[in-house]
Parts: structure tokens; sequence; C-alpha cells
């Protein structure tokens, strides 16, 4: 009922979410909804229309742990902790129902809201391939680049 009710942007966020990466080397950017996203030092912003997740990385979650944010020099990381935050306050002024806001950091329990909707294209079984500081996640499901490797094989075979 609210798919045919909402307008085009919103409905396609129902369908696929959105998924914004912060960090201090770049604008606020797009990134896949892939596990290989996660790094320890960015923090992502997923829109899934009825829930907003900031997942802050491992070294960003220390650092605001320690209270980086809170001293002078290091204004350039209270704002790259604030964006988040803000982008989020014009998602929820816009949308009716208004999102569920989760905060989490990267290993935490509520990490699971984030990594429930990412393809698992680093899984334990090639755990060894992944970059420093990514996640992985621990499923039986295949990733979406080796279903897609599986289709192409069959639409050949016949």
């Amino acid at each position: 009922m609210l798919l045919n009710r909402e307008n085009i942007t919103n409905a396609a966020v129902m369908i696929q979410p959105s998924l914004l990466s912060y960090s201090f080397n770049s604008p606020p950017r797009p990134v896949l909804l892939d596990v290989a996203s996660i790094a320890a030092d960015q923090i992502l912003l997923l829109d899934s229309y009825f829930s907003v997740v900031i997942f802050h990385g491992m070294t960003i979650a220390q650092w605001r742990n320690m209270g980086y944010q809170n001293q002078p020099e290091h204004q350039a990381f209270a704002q790259l902790l604030q964006a988040p935050h803000d982008d989020a306050q014009v998602i929820f002024h816009e949308r009716f129902p208004v999102p569920r806001l989760v905060v989490c950091d990267q290993h935490g329990s509520q990490a699971r809201f984030l990594l429930a909707k990412l393809n698992p294209s680093a899984t334990y079984n090639n755990a060894n391939d992944m970059a420093a500081g990514s996640d992985i996640i621990f499923t039986d499901d295949v990733s979406l680049q080796v279903f897609f490797e599986h289709l192409q094989r069959l639409a050949v075979q016949s």
C-alpha cells in the first residue's frame, strides 16, 4: 500500500536501499550495497525507507569513544560525525511514516541492521581475500556475483 502512495524516489528506496559513505578523503558518495563497502575509517548511512542506519567503522568508533570530536583541533572529525545525522534529519522531515534511526558501530550488536541488507561478497568461505578493516558476513548465501555467474552458465548451457 505504501509503495503505491509514494513518489518514485521513495519507492526505489523501498526496493533497493541507498548506502552513502562519509570519509575524510571525499564528500559523501553512494557506494554499493556490498560488505566490501565497509571500512574502518568510514561512516555509512543506509536508507531503507522504514529504517535509517548510521554505521561507524571501527577506527571512527574508537576515536568517537575517546572524545576526539570534543577537542578543538579535531573539528573536521566532529563535522564528519555530524554529517550523517544531518542527512538523516532531512530524511525524517520528508518521510511519513518516520523511519527508525539505528546508530551502531562495526562489530557491535546493532550492526546486524546494516549487515542484513548487504550483499555477502565476503563470507567465512573466502575471508582470506578481504581488505584490512572490512567485514565478513556469516552466511551460507551466495553473493550476487556468484549468482549471476551461475545464471550465465545455465543460460549458455541451454
